[in-house]
């Protein structure tokens, strides 16, 4: 069982041209419950079933468990997802440490206009550059969970 440790920011400016690679993401929920959420996903021609514990009380750390299965299960999976897609594209972006990478995502349909960073860290209090286009951290804000960006969409929030 492994432990995912992760930082989460606001993207407040250009970061394309420092990206090494773009993939489409698309992905639903079997359960978006906080104790434990289940997702599926296709990742380019890849798919994925994922289970995510809670977070630990300043959500940068949960348990995290990951499995490859073929796209055309994530299809029919999808068809049992609750209500909601999340589709958007995902940039990894190294950071100038030479240590770490940037996963930045820029969301399309209900969650058009939003573009969030993370970096997986080894330890919660692990140090790390931060690229002038990072604004605001949000880490631990369930609203900018996935799960929740489902249920409530950017869209909504203004």
């Amino acid at each position: 069982m492994s432990q995912e440790i992760e930082k989460k920011f606001l993207v407040k400016g250009d970061f394309k041209a420092e990206a090494f690679k773009a993939t489409r993401i698309t992905q639903g929920y079997l359960s978006s419950v906080p104790e434990r959420t289940v997702r599926i996903r296709v990742k380019g021609d890849k798919g994925f079933i994922t289970v995510k514990g809670i977070g630990n009380a300043s959500g940068a750390a949960r348990f995290e468990w990951e499995k490859e299965i073929p796209v055309e299960e994530v299809k029919q999976l999808l068809d049992l997802a609750e209500p909601g897609v999340i589709d958007k594209t995902r940039y990894l972006v190294r950071n100038t440490d030479g240590v770490h990478t940037w996963e930045v995502d820029e969301f399309y349909g209900d969650n058009d206009g939003l573009t969030v960073a993370e970096v997986e860290l080894q330890d919660e209090n692990e140090p790390f550059d931060k690229p002038a286009w990072l604004g605001e951290e949000v880490t631990g804000d369930s609203k900018y969970f996935n799960s929740m960006l489902m249920k409530n969409p950017y869209k909504n929030w203004k």
